[in-house]
């Protein structure tokens, strides 16, 4: 598995691990709504934006106990 798919996984269960919706986890962690719907087709974002995108989602995690 590389790092995209391990990235695209991460978003995936973040999502179902907070009961977020893929729109909401997009406007919260990326400042766009069609964010995780782009991943899923295909998009690969750079690696500075996963890696925020990562540190974010385990900082939330930690707040919301997930």
């Amino acid at each position: 598995m590389d790092d995209i798919d391990k990235f695209k996984t991460a978003v995936e269960r973040h999502i179902t691990e907070t009961n977020s919706s893929p729109s909401g986890f997009g406007k919260k962690f990326a400042h766009d709504p069609n964010f995780v719907f782009r991943l899923r087709n295909g998009r690969e974002p750079r690696r500075s934006v996963r890696e925020r995108i990562l540190i974010a989602m385990e900082a939330d995690r930690g707040r919301h106990g997930a």
